[in-house]
């Protein structure tokens, strides 16, 4: 919810398209509309195919580039959360880590077997491996700062190298931007590390708080699916004049001059803030923030992947979530959780949020 709950152009927008209908089993123009919009954020992509929910863009996507490239092995990095899609949901973050359960009951082993998890960060187990195995590799997909295991950004050159070898073994770079996306910049992740991956996956922000996903890439590789190519996806509520006109609607008002200046400067502020909070409490914590996404860690040591996000004192994030509650400050229940920053939020929330975290963070010491 980048604008804040009901935003007042985006419920009108939904009022005038339900008088409309709510959805109609076909293309509308709305589809076309919203998919432009993405198209002029994200250069990288040429053909958009809208879909239900992140977790059908990072199938879909997978599915079209193993159709694409005829291999069936997939890459991951630990702690990478892709959506709940079988094959995915191995060593995966968010809900899966928090419960200390990386891999999901219900999935055949034959599905699993075909997932390669590797630990983020790591562009040297990266190359062994595609060196070893590219010939039966379909693609790479991560999350390029990873949200699902607190907020875990890149080393300096992680994504350049992690670009170089994709190439280099010809295997299908995904970008999972289904929480970075308009999140770290209007262009995303990509935009702002200078990454143009293959094809990217997004969700969540585009919809204006309604179910919503998409995948696109090259054109090349979307021909792929039908009817133009063998590979099938398809969806009744996919592209939904609902879903799209809260999506339009959004991005007209993150497209506005000034918009992301504000918003990054409030993230800025926030983290300047928290950082300031524990150390005048004494609460040794490390702070990660990648444009409106934060993490604050109770650690002392550096997290850059899932080994090093698991150090970090879930007791002690949970006394501090809830104190943090008590005082009315509504923050992820989970240490293995990103923090976001919203364009509603105020000067005066950032520093409500400041003196709880610093009244949470003396409790706690």
């Amino acid at each position: 919810m980048i604008l804040g709950h009901s935003h007042p152009a985006v419920i009108k927008a939904l009022q005038k398209a339900c008088e409309k209908g709510t959805s109609y089993g076909a293309p509308t123009p709305l589809e076309i509309e919203l998919a432009e919009m993405i198209r002029k954020a994200y250069p990288s992509i040429e053909i958009v195919r809208m879909v239900n929910s992140g977790t059908e863009a990072t199938m879909s996507a997978i599915r079209v580039a193993r159709g694409f490239t005829g291999r069936d092995k997939v890459i991951k990095f630990e702690g990478c959360y892709h959506g709940h899609a079988d094959g995915l949901l191995v060593k995966a973050g968010s809900g899966a880590m928090t419960f200390g359960v990386p891999d999901s009951a219900g999935i055949p082993k034959d599905y699993a077997k075909n997932t390669i998890t590797l630990p983020f960060n790591d562009l040297k187990v990266l190359e062994a491996v595609l060196k070893k195995e590219a010939k039966h590799i379909a693609c790479v997909i991560i999350e390029p700062v990873v949200g699902n295991i607190g907020c875990v950004l890149p080393k300096p050159g992680f994504h350049e190298g992690l670009r170089r070898l994709t190439k280099k073994y010809e295997v299908i770079l995904i970008f999972d931007e289904v929480m970075t996306g308009f999140r770290v910049s209007y262009g995303g992740a990509q935009k702002a590390f200078g990454i143009k991956p293959d094809m990217t996956c997004l969700g969540k922000v585009i919809g204006g708080g309604l179910p919503v996903g998409a995948y696109r890439g090259r054109a090349d590789i979307m021909k792929m699916v039908a009817p133009d190519g063998p590979v099938y996806q398809a969806g009744t509520l996919s592209g939904n004049p609902l879903a799209m006109t809260a999506g339009i609607e959004s991005l007209k008002i993150l497209s506005k001059p000034d918009v992301y200046r504000k918003i990054l400067a409030k993230s800025e502020s926030l983290e300047g803030a928290l950082k300031d909070a524990a150390k005048r409490a004494g609460m040794k914590t490390r702070f990660y923030r990648a444009g409106t996404m934060f993490c604050t860690y109770f650690t002392d040591s550096e997290v850059f992947d899932y080994a090093t996000a698991k150090k970090a004192d879930t007791r002690k994030f949970a006394q501090f979530f809830s104190s943090m509650l008590d005082s009315g400050i509504n923050l992820a229940p989970s240490q293995f959780e990103a923090g976001f920053m919203s364009l509603a939020h105020s000067d005066a929330d950032i520093n409500k949020t400041a003196r709880s975290a610093y009244k949470a963070f003396r409790e706690i010491a």
